[in-house]
């Protein structure tokens, strides 16, 4: 039993439940809704198998990045240690290559059954990513930041191209609402982008003693904490100043509880981090900064209930 939990806690099930939960929402709630169409048992069948490929793939970008990080971790969280504590480095690996082949093939079997060539070669790069994110890429300026931020856009951007850029695969020839799923898949996957970068950086200054000792060049290294703070303000006055101009374009059109929705669990809870971003100084400060840009995630990808109505 212990082993089992500390398996769970390995591949972050919570934020594997997040991942699972965001496509869907933008399967069920966006696509189907704005497409006014149910599709068959097949295609439901096909989606089933893209978000576990999503999964499994993302479980192992989980386990390979703590095989790496397990000296570093040691410093930052040590009470969150699993791999050589529960789990041996060498099962680790096994599990890592289980789950990312796993992940490709299925991927490549939903390429090959909608007649989309973009699905499995991508979610190979995508395991390639998560690899050389792990080994290298974490410790450079930048470089690892914009790996997550766009990976955590690819959750979405896929659902997009199962179903988005083939519409007439499944008998959907609206045009003009294709258009507008597009805008939508670019809307929330530009927001998830945004957000997870945020986020990436915060948490950097975070684990920034673990990172100097063994020799990471993150942001707040390199370039100081004052630094990475003005680069996080910036990227979150973006955020809500975009999110602001699309709440006074929708306002017009009518959706007036979507708005109110969206400024009251997403806006108003980022400009509250902007403003304690300022004030933060301890590891402490920076995890609870991290926590409230997740729930803000959350609330923003919930959003999509909307399109129920």
């Amino acid at each position: 039993m212990k082993l089992l939990v500390a398996f769970f806690k390995l591949i972050r099930w919570p934020n594997l439940f997040f991942i699972a939960l965001t496509q869907c929402l933008f399967f069920f709630c966006v696509f189907e809704r704005m497409m006014q169409v149910a599709l068959n048992y097949q295609a439901h069948v096909l989606f089933y198998l893209l978000v576990t490929a999503s999964v499994f793939i993302s479980a192992a970008g989980y386990i390979i990045n703590d095989y790496f990080d397990r000296s570093i971790d040691a410093v930052n969280k040590p009470q969150k240690l699993v791999i050589d504590r529960v789990i041996k480095r060498r099962w680790a690996i096994v599990w890592h290559w289980i789950l990312s082949g796993a992940g490709i093939l299925i991927s490549l079997y939903v390429s090959y059954r909608i007649r989309s060539w973009v699905i499995g070669p991508a979610n190979i790069v995508a395991v390639l990513l998560l690899w050389f994110y792990s080994t290298t890429f974490k410790k450079k300026l930048l470089s690892g930041n914009i790996i997550i931020a766009a990976l955590t856009a690819w959750v979405l951007v896929v659902v997009y191209f199962f179903c988005g850029s083939h519409i007439s695969f499944w008998h959907v020839n609206t045009v003009s609402t294709g258009a507008r799923f597009f805008k939508f898949t670019v809307l929330y996957a530009g927001f998830a982008f945004i957000v997870s970068l945020i986020r990436e950086v915060v948490k950097d200054m975070e684990d920034m003693d673990g990172d100097a000792k063994y020799g990471c060049k993150t942001m707040p290294i390199v370039w100081g904490v004052p630094t990475s703070k003005v680069f996080t303000a910036v990227w979150l006055v973006v955020c809500i100043s975009a999110l602001a101009i699309v709440q006074l374009y929708a306002w017009q059109l009518g959706y007036r509880v979507t708005c109110i929705y969206t400024t009251v669990l997403v806006i108003l809870p980022l400009i509250y981090i902007l403003r304690n971003l300022h004030k933060a100084t301890t590891p402490a400060h920076y995890h609870q900064l991290s926590t409230n840009i997740k729930l803000v995630m959350l609330a923003g990808i919930l959003s999509m209930l909307f399109f129920i109505f």
